[in-house]
């Protein structure tokens, strides 16, 4: 996850429909998900009813918690809706599942996995958590800088737009800011993916030469979980592009590599790729 994680931005709740046994949005997040993970884990589940992999996954976590027997437990959170949320935990692809204990994030991983590795994190989140604060510990936030606090209101009030420029204007008035540069990256992308048709994929595919077709298609796999699929299939591109077009797709194809962590496998396998692709 690229940014920090300030989970305690997420104590302010605001209306919301009954949501059902694991479901979690703003309005409960603090009493379902920190206080409780003062008691025991909490696995969160963040998922799009458009990623059908994140759905299984969702499923999958349901059947697991109900196997067990109070050891941890589960909240799933529809990403779009809860937008700040995702940006709290710096949520880059669809699904992102996090582990928190304690009150803070424990542990995380990122894209749809089979059932036996994801039986084999559980078993080292329980054990890692052993070591977490107990009940009664509060844990101590920093105090919130109110620039951040103004774009995170921003994106609760679903003005995309206004959280941009927040984070625009700290960047602006701070360029080392890393937290703000990786807040900014983040919400441009799910600015992007709002307006992604659910052909996006299917359109590129019967258009290999279509350039936006093809940065359409890439960002719905990053969303979906697949940043592998998305590097590859611009990297294929780059090959097949010269001039103003090769330096637009490289170009694009670089943002995508910054809404992760430099040291991400996928990312540096992908860098090399690309540097072949090019030369």
């Amino acid at each position: 996850m690229s940014g920090a994680v300030d989970l305690s931005s997420l104590k302010q709740p605001a209306a919301t429909d009954d949501l059902g046994d694991h479901a979690v949005s703003e309005a409960n997040f603090e009493d379902q998900v920190l206080r409780r993970s003062l008691q025991v884990p909490v696995v969160v589940v963040l998922y799009s009813q458009r990623s059908p992999g994140s759905v299984d996954l969702v499923k999958l976590f349901e059947r697991l918690v109900g196997e067990a027997d109070g050891a941890w437990e589960l909240a799933t959170v529809e990403a779009e809706p809860n937008m700040r949320i995702a940006q709290a935990f710096g949520v880059q692809g669809i699904p992102t599942v996090v582990a928190v204990a304690g009150g803070q994030p424990l542990a995380d991983f990122q894209g749809a996995q089979p059932e036996p590795q994801v039986r084999q994190w559980l078993s080292a989140v329980m054990e890692a958590a052993s070591g977490q604060p107990a009940e009664g510990e509060e844990p101590r936030p920093e105090p919130e800088d109110p620039r951040f606090t103004a774009a995170e209101q921003a994106l609760d009030r679903g003005d995309i737009d206004g959280a941009i420029a927040a984070y625009e204007a700290i960047v602006a008035a701070e360029p080392a800011n890393d937290e703000a540069k990786a807040a900014l990256r983040q919400v441009r992308f799910y600015a992007r993916t709002q307006g992604l048709p659910a052909d996006a994929i299917a359109r590129a595919e019967a258009d290999p030469a279509d350039i936006d077709a093809a940065f359409a298609a890439a960002d719905m796999e990053l969303f979906n979980g697949t940043p592998d699929a998305a590097f590859v299939r611009l990297i294929e591109l780059v090959k097949r592009t010269a001039g103003d077009d090769r330096t637009r797709v490289r170009t694009r194809l670089v943002e995508l590599f910054e809404l992760f962590d430099t040291a991400d496998p996928i990312v540096t396998a992908a860098r090399r790729k690309l540097a072949t692709a090019l030369y």
